[in-house]
């Protein structure tokens, strides 16, 4: 077998490990000197940054689920005090109908009252006026019988005789 010539970052010598184990230990003391105190301190910033949100992320929640519960309740407060309002419009809807009803029924009473003392006023009129008719239609056939039947001086005197008796009687 031949020997092949490898290159001598394949095969190294003793030297060149040594070199390159020093320049790791230089890079490893210098990282872990400055670059890795820098890198944790991020590390943990934004760890903290995270932590932080996610904190505020849940306190909004809960605030969102709050203001939710609060909405709710003032949806249903006013739904209440919508149905009270409603409930009191109908009663006093009602309350107006019934005294609008009940001033209706006294003004009809009134009316048919005051149709009836009107029909009883002029019902008495009429019969005054009925009587008067008939006094004064009695009056005149009593004038004229008399004077048909008092044609006579002879059935004058007889008349005047009579009531001056009916007269006498009666005291």
């Amino acid at each position: 077998m031949e020997s092949v010539n490898l290159p001598g970052i394949l095969t190294p010598d003793f030297g060149l490990f040594f070199w390159m184990f020093v320049a790791f230990l230089v890079v490893f003391v210098l990282l872990a000197k400055y670059g890795f105190p820098v890198i944790v301190n991020m590390v943990d910033e934004r760890k903290n940054f995270i932590d932080e949100s996610l904190r505020k992320a849940h306190e909004a929640e809960e605030r969102l689920a709050n203001i939710e519960r609060e909405g709710e309740s003032i949806l249903q407060e006013a739904r209440a005090k919508q149905a009270q309002i409603l409930k009191e419009a109908a009663e006093t809807r009602d309350a107006i109908v019934e005294k609008a009803q009940e001033k209706a029924r006294q003004e009809s009473a009134r009316l048919v009252s005051d149709a009836k003392a009107e029909i009883e006023q002029q019902k008495k009129a009429a019969i005054a006026d009925i009587r008067k008719q008939v006094a004064t239609l009695s009056v005149e056939i009593a004038e004229k019988v008399l004077k048909q039947n008092l044609q006579s001086d002879q059935a004058q005197m007889d008349l005047i005789d009579r009531m001056l008796d009916d007269v006498s009687s009666k005291q």
